[in-house]
């Protein structure tokens, strides 16, 4: 089988591929993609194209619906930089606290002046900030990495609120009891004197925070963005930050839109770029690619259930197909037909999409596999 590379992979993370891959940059017609920030909008997928794996959390460079349609498995990594984001979410929040990126920048221009120490004392004041112990921190997205800013934030003295409509079971365990929930967004800008956000980029989140939000929020609060930049509505913002009623703006990601506003820190990009965030999003990564095309098993998809059955049987079929009735009937009804025994089975479904396993007794001819592939629904079959 054959990955194909883009942008640069942890070696860590190859080396999970055995030889049984072919791996580069230059490879034709791939059965997987290896990709982390690069876009493949643009990209026509050959039909040997099984999966893409993104290293990292965002998939926004995919076009998935897209994919779905051509039954491409598209995974990513949650969690695997977390850690990493985290941190940098602390020192954003310093950052917003107090205004050190102007302070140092203007004690550099004090090089070669006179009396330099006492200009700094003289000078200092204006670069005074607040500390964080006491304030209310709001977090918008309780998962991987949200969850842990809340928890971090707690133990540096804040009280934090936080808020997720899709939290998980797992995410509510994870999270500090001292942890307050909001019901809605509208309860964490009454309330917050700092904002992190740690939702996706998407059609609902988009320029969620705006003129309106913004109204909403106290007077000199504090906003962080580590998510994307797709969420800010930059020149709404950008009056917010002229009027005093935001006075401080840290964010990831910088566009020239975002350069030239006020009261702001400007990141290039760095949430994710340490030495162990991208060697975890690697392994992670190929680890997800490598047993769905070996195995069929799902863990992490955007855009199709998780499913994994262990191995039994003298072959698997893997069918990726809609989650429609009459699928399920119609893959067991063509195997029956064949003579072929099923072993062991299993089918998940995520929203409108669904995959199944099936190990059975001996290898599905042709024309089984043929069988099965014009069942209403069905977009793609594998034996593996």
């Amino acid at each position: 089988m054959k990955i194909q590379l883009f942008n640069k992979i942890a070696q860590v993370g190859l080396d999970e591929l055995d030889g049984s891959y072919t791996v580069g940059e230059d490879v034709q017609n791939p059965d997987g993609i290896l990709v982390r920030s690069a876009a493949l909008h643009d990209m026509e997928f050959g039909p040997e194209l099984k999966a893409i794996a993104r290293a990292g959390a965002g998939v926004n460079n995919i076009p998935i619906d897209r994919c779905t349609q051509a039954g491409i498995a598209v995974f990513n990594t949650p969690g695997a930089n977390a850690n990493g984001v985290k941190e940098l979410a602390v020192c954003a929040l310093l950052l917003a606290a107090r205004d050190v990126v102007g302070g140092v920048e203007w004690a550099k221009s004090l090089a070669g002046t006179a009396d330099v120490a006492k200009q700094v004392e003289k000078g200092k004041s204006r670069f005074a900030g607040t500390e964080l112990t006491g304030k209310t921190l709001g977090v918008i997205g309780l998962g991987a990495i949200g969850g842990l800013i809340a928890n971090v934030a707690y133990h540096l003295g804040m009280k934090v609120i936080g808020c997720d409509p899709f939290l998980s079971v797992e995410g509510a365990w994870n999270l500090n009891h001292h942890v307050r929930r909001a019901a809605t967004f509208d309860e964490i800008f009454e309330q917050a004197d700092y904002i992190t956000l740690h939702v996706p980029a998407t059609k609902d989140t988009k320029n969620m925070i705006n003129a309106g939000s913004i109204a909403k929020m106290k007077d000199g609060v504090k906003l962080i963005n580590l998510s994307r930049a797709d969420l800010v509505n930059a020149p709404e913002l950008g009056a917010a930050l002229e009027s005093g009623k935001v006075s401080a703006y840290v964010t990831d990601f910088p566009t020239e839109e975002v350069l030239a506003l006020p009261h702001t820190v400007a990141i290039p990009h760095l949430g994710a770029s340490t030495e162990e965030s991208e060697n975890n999003c690697a392994v992670m990564a190929a680890r997800e690619l490598d047993d769905y095309l070996k195995n069929g098993n799902i863990r992490n998809s955007v855009n199709f259930p998780s499913v994994e059955l262990p191995r039994s049987g003298a072959a698997r079929i893997c069918a990726l197909h809609a989650n429609v009735p009459a699928v399920l009937t119609g893959i067991t009804g063509a195997l029956s037909a064949e003579g072929l025994n099923i072993e062991n089975m299993t089918s998940k479904s995520k929203s409108e999409n669904a995959c199944t396993l099936i190990d059975v007794s001996s290898a599905p001819t042709p024309a089984a596999v043929e069988h099965i592939r014009s069942i209403t629904g069905m977009l793609r079959v594998r034996v593996v």
